[in-house]
């Protein structure tokens, strides 16, 4: 799909005087003993939140499997107290379920900070992913098209963070399709010179009688394009804030982490959408070497 088909988005402690003698410690202002103990940077917090969410999931997962084997105890209720126990049953088995999605969600999220790269084709990581989609796509009468640019050079990806990050996208564009349509990705090369003076500054396109160097960067950039619903510019607004969604049974958490995994690469994720039209995620990377 052209990009036409997408238009610009519209994008002193209580009771102590001011005067009242202070002692040295007070002075000084020892940092409190919580303020010490706190996680050093976000990657810790990130690492504690993770554990807490693995021993959660493994309490989900005992709870879960009793209360499957509790239901088959019901398979066949014979009074309508029984018939009621286990449709209750059946309900926090399912509940259990939402919690393990939004569980698995959050790890995602918690760890998406320290992706372990190596070069790869971005053709080959958007060529599988389709191939994945596919039944689902014809299923839902949605044509997927991929057209990448002709020496598309590699990036450096983790490539499983990355795909999850890119399916996330692809069944985003999917669900937002109800009746079918197009999902079109286009990948291509965006190239900026830059001039570095003597000095070692970067005067990108000034000229400067110092100048002795010029370079030239390269950007991969992937569109992800559908011909759906849409966002309003109050959905589009909130697209990328965590535990924020429109769907029902969402948890928020899918385009907030495939911002996070875009960024851990040293990338950038834009998006622009319209009602009725549909709508276009950019994702930038810079290319390997």
């Amino acid at each position: 799909m052209p990009d036409a088909a997408v238009a610009d988005p519209p994008t002193v402690e209580a009771g102590q005087g001011a005067d009242a003698p202070r002692s040295p410690e007070q002075v000084e202002g020892p940092t409190p003993p919580a303020r010490q103990e706190a996680p050093a940077n976000l990657n810790d917090l990130a690492e504690l939140a993770g554990g807490f969410i693995h021993d959660l999931k493994n309490h989900l997962g005992t709870l879960s499997l009793n209360l499957q084997l509790l239901a088959e105890d019901f398979e066949a209720p014979q009074s309508p107290r029984e018939r009621k126990a286990l449709d209750r049953v059946t309900k926090l088995h399912a509940e259990c379920r939402k919690l393990a999605d939004l569980a698995n969600d959050f790890l995602r999220f918690a760890r998406a900070q320290n992706p372990a790269v190596r070069p790869v084709s971005l053709d080959a990581v958007v060529t599988r992913m389709i191939d994945f989609l596919a039944p689902t796509a014809r299923a839902a009468g949605i044509e997927v098209h991929w057209f990448p640019a002709p020496g598309l050079p590699p990036v450096l990806l983790d490539r499983d963070l990355f795909e999850q990050a890119l399916l996330n996208l692809m069944l985003n564009a999917e669900q937002a399709m109800p009746d079918g349509g197009t999902l079109t990705l286009v990948g291509r090369v965006e190239s900026v010179s830059a001039s570095v003076s003597e000095d070692g500054a970067a005067d990108g396109f000034l000229p400067s009688p110092h100048t002795h160097t010029h370079t030239r960067t390269h950007t991969v950039c992937l569109d992800v394009i559908d011909t759906g619903c849409g966002m309003s510019p109050d959905v589009l607004a909130k697209a990328f804030r965590p535990f924020h969604t429109t769907k029902k049974g969402g948890h928020g958490l899918g385009l907030a982490t495939a911002r996070k995994v875009v960024e851990a690469h040293g990338g950038t994720m834009e998006v622009q959408s319209e009602p009725g039209r549909g709508t276009k995620f950019t994702i930038r990377l810079p290319a390997a070497g």
